[in-house]
């Protein structure tokens, strides 16, 4: 049977694995790539350079599905680049994650017996710097097993040398400028990290809690003002009830006063348009201190602060008799308390959000702080326009908006970190200028100021002190990542590097970081480069469980991508990530997606085999590989064709970032039209068959002649450029097979030095296409009917093309012995309008009906009523699935995707329904 080729004399002249196992390839080439530099890249002005900055992962981080996605994308795209002739530089290098790496050696600590409180400054600094060189860069190594093409001659790290001096030097300009100074300003305070958070360092949860009703007497007696909160422990703080100046049910309250229960404390009433009027009684309290739409109220209103939860999250002095208490012990008494003065008017249930940690997880508590900020309106501005202007364009597009929105509406950023681990504040006091916060005295109105400095100053340069002591604080590590595209090439020097590699070609990162990290490295390149520090964002979504769940530990749903590796092979979890990768999208993934990926790595490593076994065995001389072969067959053209098409869809995907197409149009390339067809329409070419009285009937290598050696020499083309198509997505597959076909083709070099496929404007052969498409049709309308019929294997049948295009009948008749050896078939005829047969299966294909005699091979009444039966069925499944689909309860509340299989299902039993049909209408009696 066709594709069950047995060869009975062959004597293959290369010994190939029957079997792939990546385990014993990947590290090979890994090792190959490290030790040649294939990676590295240096300015070459005759070149055009294709640049990437790869996202920093932390040091703490270890290589999980989101850093894999990440990766692979690049990689991708590096490789791509690569290939068509661009200067590539793929920039590798990790963040010191300062927060992040500090909650982690903390927790280390902690697990023998070793408090943070226990430790001094320098003590937890050493520890930390002693974690991060034993097992700090793990997650650089498992990009390296990942196959990143990443230039490791240029690795840098955001606290190494260059790029610490950036910081500084960054960070000297813009405080000498005046666009960093130190301000009061409510803050987002981690207790358990104890250091102030940006607004986006935060994630919100929803919590079930409650609404307390709570009323405050008026001071002159004539009742009482009642207000709702979520956070009673804050009331101790309050200094004002607000209520918005167009609600007429409070508009005669306005001016009065109300006693501040517990507190006894005198706070007047103010109209403020902020105030929602819908949200509890309308009247709300302000507490300046402890909330950051409450702060904003008090600077309109010259409201007093009054601080009553410190930085341990417990009450301070300022909370009376409260003092010392954890801020949810306070809740509870505050609400008893209110109780028993009869001052709780209610309680209802309520969702309330929460802001909390996005390391440790800790309810953050808004504070009044004082920080280092910089000032963002003009930089940000300058982002705006540049984004606006399409200096910079987003895949997809959707994200602009966004980030323009983000831009036109930015806060000043603050910059100070409460931590050990990070870039430390380069700021110097003398006694005269130390902050209160530090425990000096200044409010601003001395002659002495902060002084920018890397090192100890010798002396204040206003008072001539030399005490100098240096702000404890450490710089936000987001300072140091938004100057990632240009401080890893050597800025603020000069270097050829910056000069040749900035700005970037491509940033790809995830949509949760654009705030934090694309708009900062905008603003930072713009100002200090004077250009965008890339030309493209690649926006990708993050990846969930096949339900569409965020993965995570807490619901068990994570998948290891080491696990994968090991169990399936790392081109398999590439590929099953690329193509699962849809631009602007999550991307939902299972085991089974690996699956699909390691059966392909299996398709391609035994088709290839096909193809390399013959290419040595058959005694066939191959010309240059890389050299169009001459066609000699229909066969021949139609893939040289397919293969054209394939390549400047790839080419089109690639520029448009779309590598999830790209992974799909080589699948189908290289699984159906190459292996599916190709190979089995090489096979007659190939072989010959033979007899043998001791073995049987089998096949042999056909002796060498043109038309063989003109197979040979497409089959190893077409083999040699597909394996550049799929090298971006799975590179050390492609790598393994062009070595084996570079022994026969006498190439040398690495699949990653050789070249792009080259479109060929002489492969637009449509005519060769539409008459590959009607063998293709014929013989899959054939092997329909076999199938359908049950007709044996071994068995032969005639068949009958009755054609109505007059060009058609040769056709098939030129091709007749492809359509013999694919579908078993024993004679053929082709005409115009030829009448059907008695006693034949047909089935349409376009313009032409095929006929197939069946009278003398089955029994027709039998299938007749055998097809029936199967109708019967198809039209009871149908009425199911019509049934459910009017159920508007199922397609109510069922989940889109279940809808949507239920339609799927719904068309393929129409389609099959209509298969049958045609195939009982065609049998006539004999």
């Amino acid at each position: 049977m066709p594709g069950a080729i047995k060869s009975v004399i062959i004597d293959f002249q290369m010994e190939i694995p029957s079997r792939y196992e990546p385990s014993k390839i990947e590290s090979k080439w890994r090792n190959f790539w490290l030790e040649k530099h294939l990676f590295h890249s240096e300015p070459d002005q005759k070149r055009k350079p294709f640049t990437i900055v790869i996202p920093p992962p932390n040091v703490t981080g270890s290589l999980h599905m989101g850093h894999a996605l990440n990766a692979v994308l690049q990689d991708a795209l590096i490789r791509w680049g690569h290939f068509t002739g661009d200067n590539t530089e793929w920039l590798p290098g990790t963040d010191h994650g300062g927060i992040a790496t500090q909650h982690v050696v903390e927790k280390q600590l902690l697990v023998k017996g070793i408090g943070r409180e226990s430790l001094t400054r320098e003590s937890l600094l050493n520890a930390i710097l002693k974690w991060k060189e034993e097992t700090g860069c793990q997650i650089l190594e498992q990009l390296r097993r990942l196959g990143c093409a990443l230039d490791w001659d240029r690795l840098r790290f955001t606290m190494d040398e260059t790029c610490s001096r950036a910081v500084y030097h960054a960070f000297g300009m813009l405080y000498e400028r005046g666009l960093i100074y130190r301000g009061n300003y409510i803050v987002n305070w981690c207790p358990r990290c104890h250091t102030v958070l940006s607004e986006l360092e935060t994630e919100s949860n929803e919590q079930q809690g409650h609404l307390w009703y709570i009323k405050y007497p008026l001071v002159d007696g004539s009742g009482e003002v009642t207000v709702a909160t979520t956070r009673p422990e804050t009331m101790l703080g309050d200094t004002a009830v607000a209520v918005n100046p167009k609600d007429k049910r409070h508009g005669n309250l306005v001016g009065k006063k109300v006693i501040l229960p517990l507190m006894n404390r005198e706070i007047p009433i103010i109209a403020d348009e902020v105030v929602d009027p819908e949200f509890g009684t309308g009247a709300v309290k302000v507490t300046p201190s402890h909330d950051p739409n409450d702060f904003e109220i008090a600077k309109r209103h010259n409201l007093q602060f009054v601080e009553v939860i410190g930085r341990d999250a417990r009450m301070t002095e300022s909370a009376g008799k409260y003092s010392g208490m954890d801020r949810y012990e306070c809740r509870k008494s505050v609400i008893a308390d209110l109780g028993e003065q009869g001052l709780l008017e209610k309680t209802e249930n309520y969702t309330v959000p929460l802001s909390v940690c996005y390391r440790c997880g800790t309810v953050l508590e808004p504070l009044v702080s004082e920080q280092w900020y910089l000032k963002t309106h003009t930089i940000a501005l300058a982002a705006l326009e540049a984004v606006h202007s399409n200096r910079i364009k987003f895949y997809p597009q959707s994200w602009q908006k966004p980030l323009e929105l983000w831009l036109g509406n930015l806060r000043d950023w603050c910059l100070g970190r409460q931590i050990v681990w990070g870039h430390k504040m380069p700021v110097w006091y003398c006694k005269n200028s130390l902050p209160e916060s530090l425990g000096g005295q200044n409010h601003g109105d001395g002659q002495c100021k902060p002084v920018f400095s890397v090192d100890k100053p010798e002396k204040c340069p206003y008072c001539g002190s030399a005490d100098m002591i240096q702000d404890p604080d450490v710089i936000d590590t987001w300072f140091s990542s938004a100057l990632w595209p240009f401080s890893t090439f050597g800025w603020p020097d000069k270097t050829q590097g910056l000069s040749y590699y900035y700005p970037g070609t491509v940033l790809v990162t995830g949509y949760e970081i654009l705030y934090l990290w694309v708009s900062r490295m905008i603003m930072m390149g713009l100002y200090f480069l004077g250009d965008v520090p890339f030309h493209n964002v690649y926006i990708h979504g993050i990846v969930r469980d096949k339900t569409g769940k965020k993965m995570s530990k807490t619901l068990g749903n994570v998948i290891d991508p080491l696990v994968i590796m090991d169990k399936y092979g790392t081109d398999a979890l590439r590929y099953s990530i690329a193509k699962n990768g849809v631009l602007g999208r999550d991307i939902q993934i299972s085991e089974n997606d690996f699956i699909e990926g390691r059966n392909f790595a299996n398709k391609i490593w035994n088709a290839s085999r096909f193809v390399l076994l013959n290419l040595s065995g058959g005694g066939e001389k191959i010309a240059k590989l890389e050299e169009m072969p001459e066609a000699a067959s229909l066969a021949d053209r139609w893939i040289l064709c397919e293969l054209n098409d394939t390549v400047d869809k790839i080419n089109e995907a690639f520029s448009q970032y779309r590598i999830s197409e790209v992974a799909r149009l080589v699948y189908d390339f290289f699984w159906s039209k190459f292996c599916d067809w190709y190979l089995e329409l090489c096979k007659p070419v190939l072989y010959e068959a033979v007899e043998d009285e001791k073995a049987g009937s089998g096949f042999r290598p056909a002796p060498p002649g043109p038309k063989k050696t003109a197979t040979c020499h497409v089959l190893a083309y077409v083999l040699g450029q597909t394996l550049k198509c799929l090298h971006p997505v799975m590179p050390y597959i492609t790598e393994e097979i062009w070595s084996m076909l570079g022994e026969i083709t006498g190439i040398e070099t690495s699949i990653f030095e050789s070249k792009w496929p080259r479109l060929q404007p002489v492969l637009l052969d449509k005519e060769s296409w539409q008459k590959m498409l009607l063998v293709q049709g014929i013989v899959a309308e054939i092997r329909a009917v076999r199938a359908t019929f049950d007709v044996p294997a071994k068995t032969k049948v005639d068949v009958v093309v009755s054609c109505s295009d007059e060009k058609q009948p040769s056709v098939v008749l030129d091709n007749a012995e492809t359509v013999k050896f694919l579908a078993n078939v024993d004679k053929i005829n082709a005409g115009r309008k030829i009448s059907r047969p008695a006693g034949s299966a047909a089935a349409v294909l376009g313009p032409a009906e095929i006929f197939i005699p069946l009278g003398n091979i089955l029994n027709i009444d039998k299938e007749r009523v055998r097809l029936s039966k199967k109708l019967e069925q198809l039209d009871k499944e149908l009425l199911g699935v019509h049934t459910k689909l009017m159920n508007q309860d199922f397609v109510s509340r069922a989940k889109p995707e279940v809808v949507e299989k239920v339609h799927q299902r719904e068309d393929l039993i129409i389609k099959e329904k209509d298969r049958i049909e045609r195939l009982i209408c065609g049998l006539t009696d004999v």
